[in-house]
Formats: C-alpha cells, sequence, structure tokens
C-alpha cells in the first residue's frame, strides 16, 4: 500500500510540475487564484484526518497539512486582491496641484 502512495504522489508532482511549467504568465495569477477552492478542500481534508487520527503524531501531521493550506488560501486572497487593485482606475485631480495644471498650451 505505501509503494502505491508513493508511486502516486510522484506521478502527481510530475504531472502537476509539467502542467504548471507549460502556463502562459498571463494565465498564471488568474489561475493561481482559482485554485483557492482546491486549497479550501485540502483545509476540510486536513481538519478530517486530524479528526480521525489516533496518535499525536498523526495529529501533528494533520495540523501541519492544515497550516499549509491555510498559508496557501491566504496567499492566494492577496495575490488575487493585489491583481484585482491592479485594474482600479485611480482617482482623478481636480486642484491647482494636479497633473498639468498652470501650463500653457
Amino acid at each position: 500500500m505505501l509503494v502505491l502512495s508513493l508511486t502516486i504522489f510522484a506521478l502527481a508532482v510530475f504531472i502537476g510540475f509539467e502542467i504548471i511549467t507549460k502556463v502562459p504568465p498571463t494565465l498564471h495569477t488568474p489561475l493561481m487564484s482559482g485554485s483557492n477552492a482546491i486549497s479550501g478542500i485540502a483545509v476540510v481534508g486536513a481538519i478530517a484526518a486530524m479528526h480521525f487520527t489516533d496518535g499525536p503524531f498523526s495529529t501533528g501531521i494533520g495540523l501541519l497539512a492544515l497550516v499549509l493550506a491555510m498559508v496557501n488560501v491566504a496567499g492566494g486572497f492577496l495575490v488575487t486582491h493585489r491583481m484585482l487593485a491592479m485594474f482600479k482606475s485611480k482617482p482623478k485631480a481636480n486642484g491647482p496641484n494636479a497633473k498639468g495644471a498652470g501650463q500653457k498650451g
């Protein structure tokens, strides 16, 4: 069973790396923002895994998984917020210190 689990893990790492390296840079940030839902599933899975464990080692591993998944979710939301802030229009300045004020044309 351990060999099967390690084989699946190794294949998932290889396939994930190959898929991510093929994504163009313009789509990378929206793709990572969309992966927050998957990280949310990992959070729920980590909580469930911690609930069904018996020993302190398993609980510690579950807690580590929970913390790492939450860091991924929080980081994804920060990146999304920063990306959306780039598309906001800047307020127009109306006053003597405004750009171009006082220039003769």
